[in-house]
């Protein structure tokens, strides 16, 4: 799984999203509701993604799973400051090392720098949609090329590999194609295992169904974001494998 964006770049969105969700989050009531995760709200959002930042961080520097780290806000700190020091911190760090070099990760086989740029570049634009949607009316748009990116890397990252570092499967055989921009991937299931790899035009012709959407929708729907049969994302085929890709992709993303 290679990331499809510059590593600049992801560096670039990573700055850009975690400044805009901060900014955003100060002009919202922090208990307000998240539209797209049940259970969590506004201000909760903000504090859990600068824990995040401080967790990676200390992954980073330690070299191992961290087991303590800085999880809230020291007294009378404001949960978007807590934010954007964690981010200041985590983007000097990734700035400061090559993306090709060895760094402590979460996948067996993804471990440099660049993992994080892309990991953290992708949870910050996903959390930055759901601060908006609790903000008010108005959601800024995905960057088309950061969607693209970020339908791969929910594909590979999360329903391939997550799904079985979890042990869990589908409880039917199904193949999805999944179609978006010039993309296409084939999305398998098993009751044994799940997978993801670039498609072929055969593979669409086979495959159970597929599923199409603008980048943006298509990247909210991978994360839950948006319904499982949701006006923006066509469906064609058999809905029940549509469905079940959409709620093994919420297993592997909670």
């Amino acid at each position: 799984m290679t990331a499809t964006l510059d590593p600049d770049r992801l560096l670039d969105v990573l700055e850009v999203e975690g400044t805009r969700l901060a900014a955003s989050a100060e002009e919202g009531d922090h208990d307000r509701p998240v539209p797209g995760c049940p259970g969590l709200t506004l201000g909760e959002t903000v504090r859990h993604l600068g824990s995040v930042y401080r967790m990676v961080l200390s992954w980073i520097r330690a070299g191992e799973r961290p087991t303590r780290w800085q999880r809230q806000p020291v007294d009378g700190e404001s949960v978007e400051d807590y934010l954007r020091d964690g981010l200041r911190s985590l983007l000097g760090e990734l700035a400061a090392h090559h993306p090709a070099e060895p760094c402590p990760t979460w996948h067996p086989h993804l471990r440099e720098y660049g993992f994080w740029r892309r990991r953290m570049a992708h949870e910050t634009t996903v959390h930055r949609v759901d601060v908006q949607s609790a903000t008010g009316p108005i959601v800024d748009a995905v960057p088309t090329d950061v969607a693209v990116d970020g339908v791969d890397e929910a594909l590979h990252l999360w329903f391939t590999h997550r799904l079985a570092a979890l042990g869990v499967s589908g409880t039917r055989h199904a193949t999805v194609a999944v179609r978006t921009a010039d993309r296409t991937w084939l999305a398998t299931v098993s009751t044994d295992r799940t997978s993801a790899a670039d498609a072929t035009e055969s593979d669409v012709a086979a495959a159970d169904a597929v599923v199409t959407a603008e980048p943006a929708d298509l990247y909210l729907w991978l994360w839950g974001r948006r319904a499982v049969f949701d006006s923006t994302v066509t469906s064609d085929g058999d809905y029940d494998a549509v469905a079940q890709l959409w709620a093994l992709l919420r297993l592997a993303t909670r």
